[in-house]
């Protein structure tokens, strides 16, 4: 089965209609299927904390969608540890020179692990490491 990694950008628009990326993010959604997606622990962490100050309805909407994403046969996350940390931490440490946020490093170390090369977000940094991003702009 396709493998796909699904980044902190994806699940921001996924369920935000005032997100300038919503369409094309739910259009992209029927147009993967069969495929499974993988997430982390830290990406979704990312997601709430992005929606923290946006008021009740989109932190409930949001927390709806990563109880449904942990609940979804479809949809892989792999669990943070401390092991996963210091490896971010390395890849971090190792590319000073860009602007990978320590969620980058993990979400691209898990997708080494994993032999993904597909990813569902716009940011170049993963291209930068050799991922194909979904949503080129």
């Amino acid at each position: 089965m396709r493998l796909i990694f699904a980044d902190t950008f994806y699940w921001i628009a996924f369920v935000n209609p005032a997100d300038a990326w919503y369409r094309r993010v739910r259009q992209a959604f029927k147009q993967l299927e069969p495929c499974k997606l993988i997430t982390t622990d830290e990406v979704l962490v990312e997601l709430l904390a992005f929606y923290s100050k946006s008021g009740v309805q989109l932190r409930q909407r949001e927390a709806n969608l990563v109880r449904d994403i942990l609940d979804s046969p479809d949809i892989e996350v792999k669990q943070q540890t401390h092991e996963s940390f210091l490896a971010g931490l390395t890849l971090y440490e190792n590319r000073l020179d860009k602007g990978y946020s320590l969620t980058d490093c993990i979400s691209m170390n898990t997708m080494q692990q994993l032999g993904i090369i597909e990813v569902l977000t716009h940011d170049k940094h993963f291209s930068q490491e050799g991922f194909d991003i979904l949503f080129p702009e």
